[in-house]
């Protein structure tokens, strides 16, 4: 079995160092600053997207996502954390899986992030942003992963905590899995999956048991 996470929402919470990214991106620039529930709702969209569709005119895009990144890559080890049951959900996972991370972080960042927890040695590939020309939800982030694994005759299944995670999977012909823990809710996530657990460990305990009824 092969199974691909998405990050934000899904195995870490830095919803806290991303909106201080978003609000010194802002002030750097002087702009005025959209509410925190503003910046929440796009999470899990590219950087590009989120700051064009919170004011941003297109011309200045990349800007306030270059100052981003580098308040984002200083301050982002010491506000970001593990979900709960986040290690537990990976460890189990590599126990009976091999693992592959599919994120619209970019990926250098990620790599850093999962070093410091010390997880990053589960997984075979980290997908980010900067690796793909079409982020999630469109296919190729999780095709591009999948170039990393021996994908015949096996199950591949994603994790995610929103519908552009499930969207993506379904657009790359892989099964997947909602996860309760990030961003989106119940009623959201059902338009998409029937599978749909509180979070990421709840859902690798469910896919072990499935492989071990079906061996």
């Amino acid at each position: 079995m092969i199974l691909l996470f998405d990050l934000d929402g899904t195995l870490i919470g830095s919803t806290e160092a991303i909106l201080e990214s978003f609000h010194y991106a802002f002030d750097f620039y002087s702009y005025a600053h959209p509410d925190d529930a503003s910046i929440k709702a796009l999470i899990g969209h590219p950087l590009d997207y989120m700051f064009a569709h919170l004011g941003v005119e297109e011309g200045r895009v990349w800007d306030f996502v270059a100052v981003y990144k580098e308040h984002y890559r200083e301050i982002s080890t010491q506000k970001t954390v593990l979900l709960p049951h986040a290690r537990e959900a990976v460890e189990l996972a590599s126990s009976f899986a091999q693992l592959g991370i599919v994120t619209t972080k970019t990926g250098k960042y990620s790599q850093i992030l999962m070093e410091h927890f010390g997880l990053m040695d589960k997984f075979k590939v980290l997908i980010g942003r900067e690796h793909v020309e079409h982020p999630k939800p469109h296919a190729e982030p999780i095709l591009k992963a999948l170039e990393a694994f021996d994908i015949q005759e096996r199950e591949v299944w994603m994790i995610g905590d929103t519908q552009m995670d499930l969207i993506a999977a379904e657009a790359a012909g892989i099964k997947a899995i909602a996860v309760l823990s990030g961003y989106e809710s119940h009623d959201t996530l059902k338009k998409f999956t029937d599978v749909i657990f509180n979070d990421a460990y709840e859902a690798v305990k469910w896919l072990k048991s499935r492989k071990l009824s079906h061996n």
